[in-house]
């Protein structure tokens, strides 16, 4: 019996220990797939703009989610010198439907689209108080409330500066002159050796008739002496 109870035990232990070897790579792979299909923001690939003092700019943001969204909920906030301005925010319940923003501000307006994963807003008739850091958030429901931000500079300017394209047209112009002169040498050296070649062949077709020249005058030379000769 107490050998019974032995491989009992060591039955039971390793099934406990592959229950829990299994268990563990479930888990792993579902924590694979919540971190590779997380909630990303972004405010594009150039997260800042330089705008005139009073024109109106795009602060673009877009959300994206390989599982999907529910109850998504995003915010804008402006950084005011460390103390966090809210913009606007709202609730997207689910994909394809349209969130009720509420807005903060009298100068912005929600121009995005959940059809499009899209949480931008316009801001109008800027300042130079509005210059400094737009901060996008959102946070999904669905993925156990998985938050993440992106943050776009907003430069306010009184003039944009024109580029010195001085320097670039220089040399442009030094690049392509010695592209012409390399092309020009080129074709130059082509023409030379093809006169040469051409004023070659001259010469071998005058040596060649020469030496037949030479040739009949030295056959008929021969007849003439040959005629010329007395008989004994």
């Amino acid at each position: 019996m107490a050998s019974v109870d032995s491989t009992g035990s060591r039955v039971s232990g390793r099934l406990r220990s592959g229950d829990i070897l299994h268990t563990g790579l479930v888990v792993a792979l579902l924590l694979g797939v919540w971190s590779v299909g997380g909630l990303e923001v972004s405010t594009g690939k150039v997260p800042h703009l330089f705008a005139i003092n009073g024109s109106t700019v795009l602060l673009p943001c877009t959300y994206a989610s390989c599982i999907g969204i529910k109850n998504l909920y995003f915010n804008w906030h402006y950084n005011n010198n460390g103390s966090m301005m809210k913009l606007c925010d709202a609730v997207i319940p689910i994909e394809g439907v349209e969130p009720k923003v509420s807005v903060f501000h009298e100068r912005v307006e929600f121009v995005g689209t959940s059809k499009g994963n899209n949480i931008s807003i316009l801001l109008y008739n800027i300042t130079y108080e509005d210059d400094g850091e737009y901060i996008c958030f959102a946070r999904n429901e669905k993925e156990k409330n998985r938050n993440h931000s992106a943050s776009y500079m907003l430069y306010v300017v009184d003039q944009m500066k024109e580029i010195d394209t001085t320097l670039t047209t220089i040399i442009v112009s030094v690049v392509g002159g010695v592209i012409g002169l390399s092309i020009l040498g080129m074709v130059i050296k082509a023409l030379v050796i093809n006169f040469l070649m051409k004023d070659d062949e001259k010469n071998k077709e005058c040596l060649v008739s020469s030496g037949n020249d030479n040739t009949e005058n030295g056959h008929s030379g021969a007849k003439a002496d040959n005629k010329g000769t007395p008989k004994a």
